[in-house]
């Protein structure tokens, strides 16, 4: 069996050097033009596989001795009036590098950069879990993803 407070500092450090790397991510593009990020360290694996452009969705899984114990999909989108859309992502990317080791989903509660606010409504714990999170532009939404979660396949 493996440790929920193991596999939530996986999660961060796993999180911290695939997506919100950015550009320092180590990414393939799949021939169903999906992209995918895999992260190892020890007995842990994490891969993370997405549809998009604008708008995603995508899946991540993180094993444990080659058994998956977690997995959470993922759906979000840019409201189509944002010109600059590489921007509102460079945001996303830097909210989820401050992820919190206690609920290691997207990035924390509150984040503020510019006159961007990224906000995440969390409900639930590590073994089920779902969220909202959103950036606003003075005041006004301009992004939106839902996620949710848990642990998968514990019982034979």
């Amino acid at each position: 069996m493996f440790d929920k407070k193991e596999l939530c500092q996986f999660l961060v450090k796993a999180k911290t050097v695939t997506y919100a790397a950015g550009d320092f991510a180590s990414k393939v593009v799949n021939d169903d033009k999906s992209t995918t990020m895999i992260f190892e360290d020890g007995d842990w694996k994490y891969h993370d596989n997405y549809f998009g452009g604008e708008p995603y969705g995508g899946r991540e899984v993180a094993f444990y001795k080659g058994q998956p114990i977690y997995m959470m999909v993922y759906y979000g989108l840019v409201h189509e009036s944002v010109v600059d859309i590489k921007q509102i992502y460079k945001i996303l990317m830097n909210a989820l590098k401050l992820i919190p080791e206690n609920r290691p989903y997207r990035g924390p509660e509150k984040y503020q950069e510019g006159g961007f606010e990224y906000l995440n409504n969390i409900s639930g714990e590590i073994e089920d879990f779902s969220g909202e999170e959103v950036i606003n532009k003075n005041g006004q939404e301009i992004y939106r993803a839902k996620y949710i979660g848990g642990f998968v396949d514990l019982r034979k």
